[in-house]
């Protein structure tokens, strides 16, 4: 299986959502939503872990976690939402209107929230992240990398390098669960590794060598490790 650079997984993307590729944006973060709260319900059950609190930035990593929020809702769970820097793009605003519908609960604290959380949806940065953590994400993933919850990671660890993985100031989550395919600097990680995003294209794969591993019967996601 091949692990992506980050110009490899822009490309992949681009690709995925041109004429060629035939998806769209709203589409891709559905299925890789679903696939996140699907990889977290083989880890840590509602029955113990049933206040999930999702850390959403305001990129595309957050819509994937306001996604996975709302099939979390679904799912039995009870989430809470942490959305600091709301996006003004009118798919972002229907996902908090959906989960506003489900009565998932905002907050504004992380020291707050965190003393109410059973576990952690790391959904702040995605993979096309670079420069330094700025206000108010910079004390978010300092509370993150010292609590002793545990942390479940949408794609890549928010604060690690896509390529060169935890440069330090990183948090470092029991879960991650990948999209399309992992990337390079997740390909030593150690905790439960998942892949999800079950929506890639035979001949797109065979492009771009992905060798991707089998999704089992229907599920949405797949054990890396």
């Amino acid at each position: 299986m091949k692990f992506l650079t980050q110009q490899l997984a822009q490309l992949i993307d681009v690709e995925l959502m041109s004429a060629a590729g035939g998806f769209s944006i709203d589409q891709l973060m559905e299925l890789a939503g679903f696939s996140v709260a699907q990889a977290i319900t083989k880890v840590y059950p509602s029955e113990k872990y049933n206040r999930v609190l999702v850390c959403a930035g305001p990129g595309n990593n957050g819509g994937d976690g306001l996604v996975a929020a709302r099939h979390l809702s679904h799912f039995g769970y009870s989430p809470r939402i942490l959305y600091p820097k709301r996006s003004e793009k009118q798919l972002f605003k229907n996902l908090v209107t959906q989960c506003t519908l489900l009565n998932i609960p905002f907050g504004e604290s992380i020291t707050e929230e965190l003393k109410q959380s059973d576990l952690v949806l790391d959904a702040i940065f995605g993979f096309s992240f670079s420069g330094n953590i700025r206000s108010p994400f910079d004390q978010i993933i300092d509370e993150l990398k010292n609590t002793e919850i545990p942390i479940v990671s949408v794609d890549i660890p928010s604060g690690w390098d896509v390529e060169k993985g935890n440069p330090g100031n990183g948090i470092n989550p029991a879960m991650l669960v990948s999209l399309t395919a992992p990337k390079l600097g997740a390909k030593d990680f150690k905790g439960h590794h998942y892949l999800g995003g079950r929506f890639i294209p035979p001949d797109l794969a065979n492009k771009w060598e992905l060798d991707l591993p089998k999704y089992p019967g229907t599920e949405q996601v797949v054990v890396i490790s």
